[in-house]
């Protein structure tokens, strides 16, 4: 293909082509334009000034603030620029800066004012989050380390006049305390080891509050909690710490190495240092119950104290587990005699918890209590009381030694302000050749009682053997007299037997008897019931029948009295009409003929002569039968 007639004629499709891909270069040069992304910042470098006041920099200034030439303060924003011709400025497209979540970040200012010697940090001043450095060097922005930081975000940070350093925020976990450490600030006023306390600051995330309110450098009397902080690690530093526990069974004692000297609150009777108010350096007069307390370890130390009872033991092998009493040992003591003895004791103490604080003020630590006071007091009084005895009498008294050490003991320790409980005297090892001699003793004597016992038993066997015997012959003469007691009792039995019979005979007959007796009383009450019965039965129809027969009587007796009238007069006619003697013998006749009377007896009663022989035989014949009729009529008297 021949080029040479295309070039001529189409040259401007050429140059329209070149124009489209390099218009922005083409721009640039023609008239200086400058396009900034959204995402991007633009760090503008000033090469050179033709006139003017402020053609030149400062000197020590490497930022421009008024148009010198070099490093620009400000910077361009996304968005488009003229007059930006590439001869004279650069312009340098940077990201911007971005601080992530759980993180600050760090400003080195690289241009600005001096730091005052003394200063470590240099001041905030309103600068936009350093987003505007011309702003920051017009108000005095000191060069270095800044004691302000930028926060999570996205920030337009001129890169020529601050350095960004990203770090992690301060986190305190749970439980833990974060003990503070100014870098910068005043000094600490002299005798104090730690700066004052300064309020505002915000747990030191504003530091240049800290700084205006004379905070010191050092280490701070404040602290922080658990949480997670903004805080610049050029100006503070933060270590973390437990917080202090005090055990259930403890108070904790605090001594404050700050503050101003308080006045003692003890009175004039205490003279073992000074117990002053909470806040003031010394030991404090209120101790904290258990619990855990945010203490800064550095400026205030929390002695516990035991306030339930406390063993100590002076014994080898043993050791509570407070570890109070290791270095306390078995107490070798000597006694009157010489001999070297070692012996084992327990003391329980008690510190009640309002005399914690004393305790502390006079020894410093349960550890100096011990060892000042516990182990010499203990030590010496034993040694001294077992130079009083020999070793068999320290045995053998050993719970009266007991009770006089508790005394003691308690005496001494209740002018150091803590409670002796009790006194226990353990182990005692005597010295060996001495438990030999002891020990050979006591088998003697042993064996002395085991011969005592054998003999006594030898003679408790021959006086059995003899008792043996005697029992062996006992038995036949036992058998014997068993015998002759059987053949008693026999005997006796018989005539028992016979008592017994001829009583029981004789109470028979008097039962018999008696019973006889009472039945006749019986009866004879009884008859004596029915003849009385009968008598008043009697009595009573008599009286009836003598009144029936009264009326009866009277009534018959009429009736009598008019028949033997009549009769009379009947019979007087009659003898009249017979005679006298014929009608007598009228009437006997019929009276004959009326009662079947026999005319002729069977025993012929001779009379005398003529008719009234006859007669008068017939008459005894009546009168006898009427005289055996009679006396048959008659009750029996039987």
């Amino acid at each position: 293909m021949d080029f040479s007639n295309f070039f001529p004629n189409y040259w401007w499709i050429l140059v329209i082509i070149l124009s489209l891909l390099l218009y922005k270069f083409i721009l640039r040069f023609l008239f200086g334009m400058v396009i900034v992304p959204e995402n991007r910042l633009g760090l503008v470098t000033k090469k050179f000034v033709l006139f003017g006041a402020n053609r030149s920099l400062p000197d020590g200034r490497i930022i421009a603030t008024k148009g010198e030439a070099g490093f620009q303060g400000k910077t361009l924003a996304p968005g488009l620029y003229w007059g930006m011709w590439p001869w004279q400025y650069g312009v340098n497209m940077q990201p911007f800066m971005v601080i992530p979540e759980g993180n600050i970040g760090l400003i080195l200012s690289n241009d600005g004012a001096e730091i005052p010697t003394g200063a470590i940090l240099g001041r905030k001043v309103e600068s936009d989050n350093f987003q505007d450095a011309v702003s920051f060097l017009d108000n005095g922005g000191q060069k270095g380390r800044q004691t302000a930081y930028i926060t999570a975000g996205t920030y337009r940070i001129n890169t020529y006049a601050f350095t960004v350093t990203v770090t992690a925020m301060v986190i305190i976990h749970e439980n833990m305390v974060g003990i503070v450490t100014s870098l910068d600030g005043h000094p600490i006023e002299s005798g104090q080891i730690a700066g004052k306390f300064i309020e505002g600051h915000n747990n030191f995330q504003d530091f240049d509050t800290f700084l205006k309110n004379d905070g010191n450098r050092g280490l701070q009397p404040s602290i922080i909690l658990a949480g997670s902080y903004n805080i610049n690690p050029w100006a503070i530093q933060i270590e973390e710490v437990p917080m202090t526990d005090v055990p259930i069974g403890y108070v904790g004692v605090v001594i404050s190495y700050i503050g101003q000297d308080g006045k003692d609150l003890t009175g004039e009777t205490f003279k073992h240092g000074n117990i002053v108010a909470k806040g003031s350096r010394g030991v404090w007069m209120e101790p904290y119950g258990p619990g855990k307390y945010p203490f800064n370890k550095y400026i205030m130390k929390v002695e516990l104290v035991p306030t339930t009872n406390l063993v100590l033991n002076w014994a080898n092998a043993r050791s509570e587990s407070h570890q109070l009493d290791k270095n306390l040992s078995t107490i070798t003591v000597r006694s009157q005699d010489g001999f070297p003895f070692n012996l084992d004791v327990s003391q329980i103490i008690h510190i009640p918890a309002n005399e914690a604080p004393k305790v502390i003020a006079r020894f410093g630590s349960m550890n100096n209590l011990v060892s000042q006071v516990l182990e010499p007091t203990i030590g010496n009084y034993f040694r001294n009381s077992a130079q009083d005895s020999d070793v068999i009498s320290f045995l053998s008294t050993r719970k009266e030694r007991q009770m006089a050490a508790k005394e003691h003991i308690k005496n001494v320790l209740d002018e150091y302000n803590v409670n002796a409980v009790d006194t226990l005297i353990g182990d005692i090892v005597p010295p060996e050749a001495l438990m030999k001699t002891l020990t050979d003793r006591k088998i003697a004597q042993e064996e002395e009682k085991t011969y005592s016992t054998q003999r006594m038993a030898q003679e408790k066997r021959q006086g059995m053997e003899k008792e043996t015997a005697i029992a062996d012959m006992q038995k036949e003469i036992v058998k014997a007299q068993q015998s002759v007691e059987i053949a008693q009792r026999t005997a006796d039995a018989t005539v028992k037997k016979a008592e017994g019979d001829a009583n029981s005979l004789k109470l028979n007959v008097d039962a018999e008897a008696t019973a006889t007796k009472m039945r006749a009383n019986a009866e004879a009450e009884a008859t004596k019931a029915r003849a009385g019965a009968q008598a008043e039965a009697t009595k009573l129809n008599a009286a009836a029948d003598a009144e029936r027969i009264s009326k009866t009587g009277l009534a018959e007796a009429e009736k009598i009295m008019a028949i033997g009238k009549s009769t009379a007069e009947a019979y007087e006619l009659q003898v009249k009409a017979m005679g006298g003697d014929n009608f007598t013998r009228y009437k006997i006749t019929e009276e004959i003929a009326k009662g079947n009377i026999k005319i002729i007896p069977d025993i012929l009663i001779g009379g005398g002569t003529g008719t009234d022989g006859g007669i008068n035989g017939l008459l005894g014949m009546k009168l006898m039968e009427m005289m055996d009729a009679k006396k048959n009529d008659k009750p029996d008297a039987n």
